[in-house]
């Protein structure tokens, strides 16, 4: 009698659960607080380096990450993003104070984190300037 083997596979949705972060930038002189969410923050960050003048002119350049949150669901970033959305500027002030109290850029702490060294090229390398010599 032969034998039927029978397998019956369960597809499962995993959803892929992708951090959110929720951040604010200003420009130097701290008269514009932008908030904003993103899935990538070292990318956000580029990109307002790259075009400083997208959203503002140019001596309103966001450039100084005061704040971010990390949030690990779309939907309760989302949520945290529309909450701080609506925050007046002195309770956003009072947010970025609680846990940067000297409004120092983070940046350079995500760059070290990371794993990405900023090294400004003073003056090439001599290995660039050797040239091979073949006899």
């Amino acid at each position: 009698m032969p034998i039927k083997l029978v397998i019956i596979f369960h597809i499962t949705k995993k959803y892929y659960q992708m951090k959110r972060f929720i951040y604010i930038i200003t420009d130097r002189n701290r008269k514009n607080l932008h908030v904003g969410l993103c899935a990538d923050l070292l990318k956000t960050l580029d990109f307002y380096k790259k075009m400083p003048t997208l959203f503002f002119d140019n001596s309103q350049q966001l450039n100084r990450l005061v704040y971010f949150e990390e949030i690990n669901t779309e939907e309760q970033a989302m949520e945290r993003f529309k909450v701080i959305s609506t925050f007046t500027r002195l309770q956003k002030e009072k947010m970025i104070r609680a846990v940067n109290p000297d409004w120092v850029d983070l940046t350079i702490g995500l760059n070290y984190e990371s794993g990405i060294r900023i090294r400004p090229q003073i003056r090439p390398s001599i290995n660039s300037l050797r040239r091979a010599v073949t006899f």
